[in-house]
């Protein structure tokens, strides 16, 4: 037995009912996020290039669609917050499925910061593209976006490799 735990070293820890609730909630979470960027069209990168091209505004071109995507994106988020319940121990709000909300620590800007940000713009404008979709766009297929998800792996493999 593993001193540290109840579970036997070559045997499954058996997930608790809450564990089971977070995991499922994670999955339908992630699920209906998948299914609004399917539906509102934002896997397909012409349409994320659309909104990206700011230089359509004057003939039209432009796609205005992201920005009512993120609008209702926006709209969902606060009305999960509103509805976010307090604890009696404590009376901040705290997320449904954990103690307690886990937000960053750290506050500075620094070069790996500003490089990561500057290489997921580039991405994104180049390839109309970004994680999300690009998952999502795996499901309802296209080789364009298992192109973008093996270059992400293997960027997320080198940065782990090379820093620290």
């Amino acid at each position: 037995m593993n001193p540290t735990s109840l579970t036997p070293p070559n045997s499954a820890p058996s997930a608790s009912p809450a564990r089971w609730a977070v995991l499922l909630s994670a999955l339908g979470a992630g699920t209906l996020f998948a299914a609004g960027l399917v539906l509102s069209g934002m896997t397909q990168p012409a349409k994320v290039l659309g909104f990206l091209d700011l230089g359509g505004l004057a003939d039209g071109r432009w796609d205005p669609s992201l920005a009512f995507v993120m609008g209702g994106a926006l709209a969902v988020t606060l009305l999960a917050f509103a509805l976010t319940p307090a604890n009696a121990q404590h009376p901040q709000r705290k997320p449904w499925l954990a103690p307690r909300f886990q937000l960053p620590t750290r506050r500075d800007i620094d070069w790996k910061l500003l490089s990561g940000a500057a290489l997921f713009g580039i991405g994104w404008g180049l390839a109309g593209y970004c994680p999300g979709p690009a998952l999502a766009s795996l499901l309802v297929g296209g080789l364009d976006a298992l192109a973008f998800v093996a270059a992400l792996l293997l960027g997320m493999a080198l940065a782990r490799r090379w820093l620290p």
